[in-house]
């Protein structure tokens, strides 16, 4: 293979060791190969840097193996040029698996410029996705620890929820936390009601009546303190967040402008692609690689499967989120292209399609620096009135009219 990189190395990693394999041009002209191992603590790393440097290499590659990777990037990136490379376009030579194999192949894949680096942000957006992920972790928690309250109320047959819209609302909050300090009396629960709330207390008198003992206050008062420990979690991390992304205020402020993209959503989406687009050729392949957009499977001119390719889970979520609100919005081109899709792929594909709509959106705003431009519930009437006319006329006919289309004059 010819040589594209004259000073390379490949890197297989591990948890406790990295195996490295560095290949340089040797004194007569020939390819010459060098492997060592090292720990994968600060110190081992540290000494790697310094092999590598030793070796005069300028360029590092190594698969993205779970989290791994991470330290080994953290410590080199300032000083060679790193490549992160799916495990799976880098498949090893049957018959020869083994770590000394894994990081040779690489090495020899990428000094002839085989590999395609995956994307991997710049510090500032890592820090920020680290921040967002963990906060959505932290909002789920939320939600399960709120419906195991759901549960334990069922247990003793109080009924609050079936009168209050939101029991960890001022008024549900109050009745819970005197429950728990021992307060029993209905009259007396019903009484903490406040605003509209207090035109239900003859209801909030029946459904408080149940069989609260020691064991239930135990319980619900843990779960209240563990409420009220994520949600402090949940306002520190938002916080921080926000810190972190005051440089990128514009491009925030740019993506809220898509129906349904509010602002913890644009946060999200800012820490998972980032705000630099020239990583991204195009809209497309930005879909592609957070699998937004349907699979490319061909053989023998038969087509085998569409499924789409996995991508980040959390940026998914927040699209899918974002999509949810985007076509409940009324009068919106994402609204009428669900329900262009829907009648025909069904509610989940049309979900994604709203989904690769609102991320294309996302990479032509970060591009341009341009606000969202709707196209109207009225677009596709307006880009194909014909397709239109038909499909009404369908529908009269399926309810049992004859039509007759005749050509409106010109006024």
């Amino acid at each position: 293979m010819e040589v594209i990189v004259e000073r390379q190395c490949g890197l297989d990693v591990h948890k406790a060791l990295v195996t490295a394999c560095v290949r340089v041009p040797g004194a007569g002209g020939e390819r010459v190969e060098q492997v060592a191992q090292f720990r994968t603590t600060v110190r081992g790393l540290l000494v790697l840097r310094d092999w590598l440097t030793g070796h005069a290499v300028t360029h590092v590659v190594m698969e993205a193996t779970g989290v791994y990777w991470k330290p080994v990037w953290h410590v080199l990136e300032d000083e060679f040029e790193l490549m992160l490379v799916n495990a799976r376009h880098v498949k090893q030579v049957p018959g020869r698996k083994t770590d000394v194999c894994d990081a040779a192949w690489l090495c020899q894949l990428a000094e002839a410029g085989l590999l395609r680096a995956s994307f991997v942000p710049p510090k500032p957006i890592r820090a920020l996705r680290q921040l967002t992920r963990y906060r959505r972790a932290q909002i789920g928690e939320r939600q399960r620890e709120a419906n195991r309250l759901h549960k334990a109320l069922e247990d003793t047959g109080i009924k609050l929820d079936c009168v209050a819209t939101n029991i960890l609302g001022v008024s549900g909050r109050a009745m819970l936390d005197a429950l728990c300090h021992g307060t029993t009396d209905p009259e007396l629960l019903a009484e903490l009601a406040r605003g509209k709330l207090r035109k239900k207390i003859p209801a909030l008198r029946e459904a408080l009546e149940g069989r609260f003992d020691s064991m239930h206050a135990l319980l619900i008062g843990s779960i209240l303190g563990h409420l009220d420990f994520l949600d402090e979690q949940i306002d520190q991390l938002s916080q921080a967040i926000e810190q972190h992304l005051a440089p990128f205020a514009a491009a925030v402020s740019v993506l809220r402008s898509i129906p349904g993209v509010e602002t913890r959503t644009a946060q999200t989406i800012i820490a998972e692609i980032g705000v630099d687009m020239t990583a991204f050729p195009s809209a497309a392949h930005l879909a592609s690689w957070a699998g937004q957009c349907p699979g490319n499977d061909q053989s023998a001119g038969k087509r085998r499967s569409g499924r789409t390719r996995k991508g980040s889970k959390w940026l998914d979520a927040a699209l899918k989120d974002a999509a949810i609100a985007a076509i409940r919005t009324n009068d919106s081109y994402l609204q009428a292209l669900y329900r262009h899709k829907r009648s025909r792929i069904g509610h989940g594909r049309a979900l994604g399609a709203v989904k690769h709509s609102i991320l294309c959106a996302c990479w032509h705003m970060l591009t341009t620096g341009e606000l969202y431009a709707d196209l109207g519930s009225d677009y596709y009437p307006r880009h194909d009135p014909q397709r239109h006319t038909r499909r009404l006329v369908a529908q009269l006919e399926r309810l049992g009219h004859t039509v007759t289309l005749t050509e409106a004059t010109a006024a």
